[in-house]
């Protein structure tokens, strides 16, 4: 028996991984994300979501029958941590190739002129950091890495804070083409890259914000998770809600 159930621990661990990287396949084939010749930032955070993202593309690289090639970036934030060491080991334990930036962006958000909105203006200054990186290191791709549930979880966030209806795109142009930010873990949930991440010892860690626990997103994600107590269909029905659109059902100012 004990044979039996190591068998199958096995069987179904091997079909679990096959699954979020079909998943992920599936998102880059879908939006055409990764081209031959490419050459792709992956921004690292340090967190479960952007190190799986990272494994998974470099996983993927080595197995396809084009060439692409990454980069993995950390925007070292400036909070007092560890990240950018252990990360350091990562990337050469894993020969990625690799840059770390490091900026005061902490001190400028947290600071007490910016009291009322730190994560907007941390955000925001740590992508103007990645685009301009991906322009010096000559990367046309910007791989980040938001999943399912950041898709949904935006989508509300915009319709209750923002009064608009939007979310993230999987594939969005910048520049005018220059450049393209994508996001290959678009079609999978949180909670299965948490088991990868778990089950492949990635060496993820929290940001070290002092503002992470108290967002409006983490409001947002409470909200999804209780309405799921009631009807575990919710969190899917909103992602497919957004490629089924009736426009004729919608307002519109004329």
């Amino acid at each position: 028996m004990p044979t039996l159930q190591i068998i199958l621990t096995y069987v179904m661990g091997k079909y679990w991984e096959k699954e979020i990287r079909g998943l992920m396949g599936k998102a880059i084939h879908r939006y055409g994300m990764i081209h031959d010749g490419d050459r792709v930032l992956v921004g690292v955070s340090g967190g479960k979501d952007s190190l799986t993202l990272l494994t998974l593309l470099s996983e993927r690289a080595k197995r396809v029958p084009i060439h692409y090639e990454l980069l993995a970036v950390h925007v070292d934030l400036g909070f007092e941590s560890n990240a950018a060491e252990l990360l350091t080991e990562f990337f050469e334990a894993k020969k990625i190739p690799y840059h770390i930036e490091h900026t005061r962006i902490a001190a400028l958000a947290t600071g007490p002129e910016n009291r009322e909105n730190p994560c907007f203006l941390c955000s925001w200054e740590r992508r103007k950091r990645i685009f301009y990186l991906a322009q010096q290191f000559g990367c046309n791709k910007i791989a980040f890495g938001h999943h399912k549930d950041d898709i949904i979880e935006t989508l509300l966030l915009n319709i209750f804070y923002s009064a608009e209806i939007s979310t993230m795109l999987p594939l969005q142009t910048l520049f005018k083409g220059k450049m393209t930010l994508i996001r290959p873990l678009a079609f999978i949930e949180e909670k299965k890259i948490e088991r990868f991440a778990k089950e492949k010892g990635l060496p993820y860690f929290p940001c070290g914000c002092p503002a992470s626990g108290q967002s409006k997103r983490k409001r947002v994600k409470e909200l999804i998770h209780t309405l799921e107590q009631e009807n575990r269909l919710v969190k899917g029905n909103i992602f497919r809600s957004l490629s089924n659109i009736k426009m004729g059902y919608l307002l519109w100012n004329k």
